[in-house]
């Protein structure tokens, strides 16, 4: 059997926005450490689970990988090419294959446009095609996502949640890409239309062959979607396997912690269950901890722990983990 594609590798990568004081704001005195030192890939077709805590680092991680923000050291390679070197018209190449669904479809979507404007808008912008065209294009995206071609020239307000992030996704899918970052796509809906979209994230997936970095806090919507989990916390990968093995033999103590919060159906294995319960808050990422970032809220750390920096390191073949007790 042939190895899998790598379609996109992060390699210690950083992201660090300057703390600034002053009158004028002009004189750094710190940094907040968003993203510390990631590394992980992505290969083609997968879906890859990113979850964390709110302040974890997760959406700085998507946007970073997709240069809307760009990053402070290390390495990004999308489709065998160093995405950082790129610049000018094979930028714009590649970005069309790299795409962004937002958390907050009521936001994302501008209010003074139709929905056939939006869903156009990435098109009109790459070129390349003729009006005729275009609204073909729109017509076929807004039925791949289960909604009426013919509703195209409504306003967005005139949708519901769920139908609006919908038609975020159609935006997404305009340009054809490889890789789409879910940045909490699913967080703002209800619960019942949450299932619908990952459905339908799904079976795009299985249609058109696409590839999820899937960002959440919702460890249980995580499972059903994801092939492999990455769990960060505090700007650094704690832990990153196969979503089996993550929820079969957990290695890292957060990652223990945020399982035992999530609830199971059967009543008898709830009440057996040890819930792990995490003390204080997760620190400021403008000063992050000695040592382990997450020894300030360990129930398991040793003298070590509070002194050197875990190696993130393969303790398993396809299980990476970065804790000095594993």
């Amino acid at each position: 059997m042939a190895d899998p594609e790598i379609l996109a590798e992060l390699r210690g990568l950083r992201k660090y926005f300057p703390v600034t004081s002053g009158l004028v704001f002009d004189r750094k005195i710190g940094d907040v450490r968003a993203v510390d030192g990631v590394s992980f890939r992505i290969y083609g077709g997968e879906t890859l689970g990113l979850v964390g805590e709110s302040g974890s680092g997760k959406t700085t991680v998507g946007r970073t990988l997709l240069r809307l923000y760009e990053p402070t050291e290390g390495e990004i390679i999308f489709e065998g090419k160093d995405f950082l070197a790129l610049k000018g018209e094979e930028l714009r190449r590649t970005r069309r294959r790299m795409q962004m669904i937002f958390q907050d479809p009521y936001a994302s979507l501008n209010p003074r446009m139709k929905v056939a404007d939006i869903i156009s808008e990435p098109l009109q912008l790459q070129g390349g095609l003729g009006r005729r065209e275009i609204r073909e294009r729109v017509f076929e995206l807004m039925e791949l996502v289960g909604l009426s071609g013919e509703l195209g020239s409504r306003y967005a307000h005139e949708f519901s949640g769920g139908q609006r992030q919908r038609i975020g996704i159609a935006r997404a899918l305009a340009l054809s890409p490889r890789l789409i970052v879910c940045d909490e796509a699913i967080a703002s809906l209800d619960v019942s239309i949450q299932a619908q979209i990952v459905n339908l994230l799904d079976e795009l997936q299985d249609r058109l062959g696409l590839t999820y970095l899937f960002i959440a806090h919702d460890l249980s919507m995580v499972r059903h979607i994801s092939d492999r989990i990455a769990v960060m916390y505090l700007g650094k990968i704690m832990e990153l396997a196969t979503k089996d093995e993550i929820y079969r033999a957990p290695l890292h103590p957060y990652t223990r912690a945020l399982i035992s919060a999530v609830p199971v159906p059967d009543p008898d294995i709830e009440r057996m269950r040890e819930r792990i319960v995490l003390e204080g808050d997760i620190p400021s990422p403008s000063k992050p901890p000695p040592g382990c970032v997450f020894s300030t809220r360990c129930p398991s750390a040793k003298d070590v722990c509070f002194r050197l920096v875990p190696e993130y390191r393969e303790v398993e073949p396809g299980h990476f983990a970065a804790c000095h007790l594993v």
